[in-house]
């Protein structure tokens, strides 16, 4: 299996920017399926981005179109989340995962079979 860990999470003031990194180590990362959830307390963990093995056509969740970017470094294993202009309803535990079984970008958490611990997104107004 391959081994997530994120960084980059904190907190900011609303309109602010982060980065989020996910390092991976393992099973070959270049095959996977690359996706970032989110989970607010109290609610269900939610697709924000995903990105296919190549890095291109990457996919996100209507409410963060625009301001957040997904991408992939398949040389050094890892895959960032840079979102900018951010809003208190961001605010949320941050999560990324890989799919090794699809080659197209899925948006329900129960296809992806690795994940990493998280990192904690708090956005302040």
């Amino acid at each position: 299996q391959v081994h997530l860990v994120e960084s980059g999470g904190g907190l900011v003031q609303a309109g602010g920017s982060l980065r989020l990194s996910c390092a991976a180590s393992g099973r070959a990362f270049n095959n996977n399926v690359m996706g970032w959830f989110r989970q607010a307390p109290g609610k269900e963990r939610e697709f924000v981005a995903g990105i296919g093995w190549s890095g291109s056509t990457p996919y996100y969740k209507d409410s963060v179109k625009g301001r957040f970017t997904i991408s992939r470094d398949n040389a050094n294993n890892t895959v960032y989340l840079q979102m900018n202009s951010l809003k208190p309803e961001d605010t949320a535990v941050y999560y990324c995962a890989a799919d090794r079984y699809n080659d197209y970008v899925g948006q329900k958490p129960n296809q992806y079979d690795n994940w990493g611990q998280g990192t904690q997104v708090t956005v302040s107004s």
